[in-house]
């Protein structure tokens, strides 16, 4: 049995998904910072999907809306962690969106939750902005539009 030597042609990965560009990205939003910012999403969509579904599965007669809205605010976590996570101004775009629907999400929710408690028997993740997550709700969209801004493709990248 002998190894051969493997030839000069793409692998099947890089037929699959296309060949690597090389070591430098072109999008600078998931790098550096925007790595810590892609994984503090991830753990926010993890935890707000399994408590939602586990609301769900468990009280949903109890408290539908804010069941519902957990489950809301982790698919826009889950949507937001994967566009920040790709390169190209299609996905920084999407970002944008998502942290911008997050952010009016939690200070729709929040003020609404302080306002109209009858409407909240149960917290969900953005109830009182975000109190039972450490505010973190609040902040992390703030932060995440304001790293979308400072990292902002540059003209002349190609469209992805």
């Amino acid at each position: 049995m002998t190894h051969d030597a493997p030839e000069s042609g793409p692998t099947r990965l890089q037929q699959r998904f296309g060949p690597r560009a090389g070591t430098a990205r072109g999008d600078r939003k998931s790098s550096g910072f925007g790595r810590l910012v892609v994984v503090v999403y991830a753990v926010f969509s993890l935890s707000a999907g399994v408590r939602s579904l586990y609301q769900i599965l468990t009280g949903f007669g109890t408290a539908p809306l804010p069941y519902l809205l957990s489950a809301f605010a982790a698919a826009v976590y889950v949507v937001a962690t994967v566009a920040l996570a790709r390169p190209g101004p299609r996905w920084h775009r999407l970002a944008t969106a998502a942290v911008g629907v997050e952010l009016l999400g939690v200070l729709g929710v929040g003020l609404l939750s302080v306002l109209a408690p009858a409407l909240f028997p149960e917290a969900s993740v953005w109830s009182h902005f975000g109190r039972d997550y450490g505010y973190v709700p609040l902040v992390l969209p703030v932060v995440g539009l304001a790293w979308l801004r400072r990292s902002r493709p540059r003209a002349g990248l190609a469209p992805a």
